[in-house]
């Protein structure tokens, strides 16, 4: 898979800018804020119809636009496809493939695959559950775009409910008993199959990143993922029925996915506060990594990669050992200085201002 053109308008600080990218090692160089960071996530909304930095869909208009313009030529073993993505802060968003229009913009997902790599990813083990949920729920949706319904399922099962536990104020009996047993049955199926997902996930995904810890850190120490989900022993329709009184009491949901965790073990140590900061960061670059090589197994596609001033937070150890473990897929790179030792460039980008171009 690669992005052979890319067409940015009104995205982020871009007014226009129009990239023709070659395969292997793309650099993108230029001072911080200059927009370097805004072509990788304009390639990972087509991806995902999601900012990869977690920003909303407001932030991703230039100032004074009323909507931004996402379009790309990507290249498939068996096709090429030309992809257009519209966001638009006030409305609906609208995607096309090959100047078709899609009834849904979802139906974008899978045309085109990335793995990101940011200089923010220690957060995957330091910071709490929510991100490393989002991690699973992301490689379920590059693996197969199906899960993201089940996601919005949950989502939208969780939004209902808890603005009904709100609304009843602490009781509740009548159409408002009926209409919050219909919540608990659309978020306990929702819910039930989105977990099963995310467990079966981490057993895939765990044996990949020992092997890539092991090459990177060079040293051979089983990486344990568990998902701790209490609830998934009896069902969450049971789990509900249990916290019903509490739920009620505290007007939110307390059981479900949106509160399970995903244990990440160093051998028989928790790494979020038992590894060094270098382990950890081994650690999530092999996340990643795997994360890579999974879809790739499983989709028979090479995603993209996109590496986002990740080396600023590496020691020479650590850059070396990456950059002999990418794999030969084409790669977007941003960099405020000169790029790692052993990396050789197939084309570099000068980024100032929301301009780019090619040096």
């Amino acid at each position: 898979m690669q992005v052979r053109r890319l067409w940015l308008t009104d995205f982020r600080n871009h007014e226009a800018a129009d990239l023709s990218l070659p395969d292997g090692l793309v650099v993108l160089r230029g001072e911080n804020g200059a927009g370097k960071t805004n072509v990788l996530e304009a390639v990972g909304y087509l991806a995902t119809l999601a900012s990869f930095r977690g920003s909303p869909v407001e932030a991703l208009v230039r100032e004074g636009a009323q909507a931004a313009v996402v379009r790309a030529e990507v290249t498939h073993p068996e096709r090429e496809v030309l992809l257009e993505a519209e966001v638009s802060p006030g409305g609906r968003s609208r995607a096309q493939v090959n100047r078709q229009r899609l009834r849904r913009t979802r139906d974008l997902l899978g045309a085109v695959r990335v793995t990101v790599f940011t200089a923010d990813d220690l957060a995957l083990l330091k910071a709490g559950p929510a991100g490393r949920r989002r991690f699973l729920d992301d490689l379920l949706v590059a693996l197969h775009p199906r899960h993201d319904e089940t996601r919005s399922d949950v989502e939208r099962a969780l939004r209902q409910r808890n603005a009904l536990l709100r609304q009843v104020g602490g009781r509740v009996s009548g159409d408002d008993a009926h209409t919050l047993e219909v919540w608990d049955d659309r978020l306990a199926r929702a819910g039930e199959i989105l977990a099963a997902e995310r467990a079966a996930l981490c057993e895939r995904l765990a044996p990949l990143v020992t092997d890539a810890y092991d090459h990177l850190a060079g040293a051979p120490v089983p990486i344990r993922l568990t998902y701790d989900a209490p609830w998934m022993a009896d069902g969450l329709a049971a789990a509900l029925a249990r916290r019903r009184d509490e739920e009620l009491r505290r007007r939110v949901t307390l059981v479900g996915p949106h509160r399970d965790e995903v244990d990440v073990r160093l051998g028989e140590l928790p790494a979020r506060t038992h590894a060094s900061q270098g382990e950890q960061r081994s650690l999530t670059l092999a996340l990643r990594l795997a994360s890579h090589r999974l879809v790739e197994a499983e989709t028979a596609t090479s995603p993209v990669l996109l590496l986002d001033d990740v080396f600023s937070e590496l020691d020479e150890a650590r850059s070396r050992a990456l950059v002999s473990e990418l794999p030969a897929v084409q790669t977007l790179l941003t960099t405020t200085g000169p790029v790692p030792e052993g990396v050789v460039p197939a084309a570099t980008f000068e980024v100032a201002d929301g301009k780019v171009c090619a040096s």
